[in-house]
């Protein structure tokens, strides 16, 4: 039996311009480096690497290049997709090689990745362009044999976490019906909620993955950092369409350990 695809999972970096800064009391660039580490340790590695937004805190080429020099340590083709914090054009500009890169379709011999853009000019919440509904669309309706995930920064259901769904895609209903005619979706995977997310809709598995560094509590009224771990998600994509996935979080030991040593 042939061996399932192999994808890592991580998001919500937050980056700095210059290495060592905090963030909610994390070091996010350190948090990164570990998490990517451990998981590559732990598993081997993957066919695939999706960052799913917000790599930068500030976006810029200093923290664009030092995320993609890290990412390149394990030579796994990698997909970077942009947050609501991400500067697109520096982020397309120094993430753009050929094995690392903000390509927006990658495409196995059974499955396929489809990465979109949620980023709404001036907001830190979501919206889907037509241009990307169309990219959508034409992708699916071109390949009706390839099961699909799709992987995208901004969450399209609610988390019943009030400040958070302030944020959600706006027009996650135009994304709902746009899929409802291709069963060959199986996973839409997000990040940007901090937070562990698995819901089924319409006969497909609606993913939110924590983030590398701090999480946000869930169920809450206004912003909340909550004392989970940071995590990363894996998933395993089978040729005959199933699929499994698991999420891990990585003990703040092994991570805080490297600091002090």
């Amino acid at each position: 039996m042939m061996a399932p695809l192999l994808i890592f999972q991580i998001t919500d970096l937050h980056i700095f311009a210059e290495p060592g800064k905090t963030m909610a009391g994390v070091n996010t660039e350190h948090y990164f480096h570990q998490i990517l580490k451990y998981a590559n340790e732990k598993h081997g590695r993957a066919d695939l690497t999706l960052v799913t937004g917000d790599l930068a805190q500030e976006p810029c080429h200093q923290s664009y290049q030092r995320i993609y020099a890290e990412l390149e340590k394990y030579k796994t083709r990698t997909i970077c997709l942009p947050g609501n914090h991400d500067d697109m054009e520096e982020m397309h500009k120094v993430i753009n090689g050929n094995l690392i890169n903000c390509n927006k379709l990658i495409q196995f011999k059974y499955w396929q990745i489809i990465s979109l853009n949620s980023k709404k000019l001036g907001s830190e919440g979501g919206y889907l362009a037509a241009e990307e509904l169309d990219f959508l669309t034409n992708t699916l309706k071109n390949s009706p044999d390839l099961s699909t995930v799709i992987a995208v920064h901004h969450h399209p259901l609610p988390t019943n976490s009030v400040w958070m769904d302030t944020m959600m895609i706006e027009n996650s209903n135009e994304l709902f019906l746009t899929l409802k005619q291709y069963p060959h979706v199986k996973v839409i995977t997000c990040g940007h909620i901090h937070q562990q997310l698995e819901i089924n809709k319409d006969n497909k598995l609606i993913l939110g993955t924590p983030s590398t560094c701090f999480q946000f509590k869930p169920l809450c009224l206004d912003y909340t950092i909550d004392e989970m771990e940071p995590a990363y998600r894996t998933m395993e994509l089978y040729p005959d369409g199933r699929f499994r996935t698991k999420l891990y979080r990585v003990p703040l030991e092994i991570i805080d350990a490297v600091i002090f040593k």
